[in-house]
């Protein structure tokens, strides 16, 4: 039998730093459904590390392109 997968929570402040943002960015994501909030209510928040590296390499901007120059 297969145990469900374990997250890795980490608090808003150590998330807000993974991703990049502020706590308060962290907050607005939980109340549009952007990130899963885990923890009971009135107790500290936590997210999953996971989903936060995830958030973060779609953040990431790409590389600038070097041109391309032909080789003689």
């Amino acid at each position: 039998m297969m145990k469900p997968p374990r997250h890795r929570l980490v608090p808003t402040n150590v998330a807000a730093l993974a991703v990049g943002v502020s706590e308060a960015t962290i907050r607005k994501w939980v109340s549009r459904g952007k990130i899963t909030r885990y923890g009971a209510p009135n107790c500290p928040s936590e997210f999953d590390i996971d989903e936060l590296t995830e958030i973060a390499m779609r953040r990431r901007p790409c590389p600038p392109r070097r041109p391309v120059t032909a080789q003689h």
